[in-house]
């Protein structure tokens, strides 16, 4: 087993540069550090991100983590000690249209950022990843010794930006770097200040609620011929608070301990179908879902469930990996944000 990794006090945290926090994932990350009362600069160019999203209490500046003077005047204005990297392009589908485009945001902008950074003595740099780096798996848990085999841009992407952090820690010792590989994000934040708002939404969860609160009129199950209890697919979700909450520690190790890099799988252990999601959030909302069966969808595996090191290495202790609590806080932000909405 793993053993514990120094963190330093949650009191001790300096301020953070959040890249992309005006984003679903960002934006929670953001929340978090400020409810532990640190300082939180947001920078996100608004290409994928909502203005709305940024928390109150977070310093916020619109332009791009690749922005190398830009990144430097905020670094030393505002006593920048760490950075939470989330900006990034998502869409599996868009990468395989456009690779070059994932390649240089997802890569390129990730290697700029970390050179700034570098340069200016930040001590800690955690990366958002993602599960994708894997590829198809074989079916059985993920765990963080699996082989790197993306099967699209976007897993590359990610997989080489991994790869380049690594080997910038190898060559600067002062330097530690975390790439929390996620499996599949859902929630919201309890207390309704932040969620999902994509303006082309393609996960499950999301779109499942978007069927709940009017905005479609039925869902499409892709595939159910798989090799799986129900013949739907299954994924590993994760509560994105509790995601939020891994980062935060992810910083303090870091910070602890430099010259550290870690690749960490976030994740429960446990998956559930896209039937098994879709009856939860019937049982949470008390509404049928309108379901149809549609083909399977090129380059979906079957399985995707996480083997993950996080609790022993971080004493990470999720609070909301039941799945009823995760579809109903997606499903409480959806009906907040519509009735929000200007």
């Amino acid at each position: 087993m793993s053993a514990l990794l120094s963190l330093i006090p949650e009191t001790e945290l300096p301020p953070v540069l959040v890249t992309g926090g005006a984003g679903y994932i960002g934006s929670n990350a953001a929340l978090a550090l400020l409810d532990r009362g640190v300082k939180t600069v947001v920078l996100d160019d608004l290409s994928t991100g909502t203005r709305a999203l940024v928390p109150d209490g977070a310093i916020f500046v619109e332009g791009r983590a690749g922005d190398r003077a830009l990144v430097e005047r905020l670094i030393r204005e505002h006593g920048i000690g760490a950075v939470l990297h989330f900006a990034a392009r998502i869409s599996v589908a868009e990468s395989v249209e456009q690779p070059a485009l994932y390649y240089r945001e997802n890569f390129g902008e990730t290697l700029s950022l970390a050179e700034t950074a570098l340069a200016c003595g930040i001590g800690a740099f955690v990366m958002s990843s993602t599960a994708a780096v894997y590829g198809n798996g074989d079916g059985e848990a993920l765990a963080e010794t699996s082989p790197i085999a993306p099967i699209n841009p976007y897993g590359w992407s990610k997989a080489f930006a991994e790869r380049a952090l690594a080997d910038m820690v190898a060559a600067n010792r002062s330097f530690s770097v975390a790439c929390p590989r996620y499996f599949n994000v859902a929630g919201a934040d309890p207390q309704l200040r932040s969620g999902q708002a994509s303006r082309h939404p393609h996960h499950l969860i999301e779109l499942a609620c978007h069927v709940l609160t009017g905005q479609r009129e039925r869902f499409t199950i892709f595939g159910r011929d798989y090799p799986t209890r129900d013949g739907s697919g299954v994924r590993d979700y994760v509560h994105v608070t509790d995601l939020a909450d891994a980062h935060i520690l992810l910083l303090r190790a870091c910070l602890a301990d430099p010259g550290q890099y870690h690749a960490v799988n976030l994740g429960y252990g446990q998956g559930a179908s896209v039937i098994e999601v879709l009856d939860a959030l019937e049982a949470v909302s008390g509404t049928a879902i309108p379901r149809h069966d549609g083909p399977r969808r090129a380059g979906d595996p079957a399985v995707l469930v996480a083997q993950s090191q996080a609790r022993e290495l971080l004493g990470w202790q999720p609070r909301f990996a039941d799945l009823e609590t995760m579809v109903g806080h997606a499903l409480a932000w959806e009906r907040h944000r519509l009735a929000t909405a200007t």
